[in-house]
């Protein structure tokens, strides 16, 4: 009798390390294969917008380069995961080849070339591609603009020696 006790007892343990092992490797598998919505893509895409501008104005141009990289990763993550959307007529990637391509060459130039100037009227071109998108594919409610004020409180926009 005691052997037996013995034994379902094992056999119990057995099982159950069986199956937290089995359920671990779910639970893994499941982070691997998380998809961002457009709608998070986009509100990331806008924080960069944001950030850009502040790097732009504060001649920061390293930390302007890389948040048009950002923006760049940001727009083929929307075209790679989402590439319809809604009651949008026009696939995601045609959208952001057709309405963020040229702007963001534009700007990636005005950063190379550290010319303010330049950069305003590029962000000011690329804000305006983005509510252009926005407009086509009735999203137009949702406007982008200039940053009135730096939400970023922990982030140093300025250069060390600044």
């Amino acid at each position: 009798m005691k052997l037996k006790v013995i034994k379902f007892g094992l056999v119990l343990a057995a099982a159950s390390l069986l199956t937290a092992c089995a359920g671990h490797q779910s639970a893994e598998q499941a982070h691997t294969h998380f998809t961002p919505g457009l709608g998070e893509i986009m509100a990331q895409s806008a924080a960069r917008h944001a950030k850009l501008w502040f790097a732009g104005q504060a001649l920061n141009w390293e930390l302007a380069a890389y948040e048009v990289d950002e923006l760049h990763e940001g727009f083929e993550d929307a075209a790679n995961y989402h590439r319809t959307h809604k009651q949008i007529k026009q696939t995601i990637p045609e959208l952001i080849a057709q309405h963020m391509d040229q702007p963001l060459a534009g700007i990636e130039r005005a950063i190379k070339d550290k010319n303010l100037q330049a950069f305003v009227r590029h962000y000011d071109d690329l804000t305006v591609a983005c509510n252009a998108c926005h407009q086509v594919t009735d999203f137009g409610f949702n406007r982008v603009t200039r940053p009135a004020f730096n939400p970023f409180a922990n982030q140093a926009f300025g250069l060390s020696n600044q």
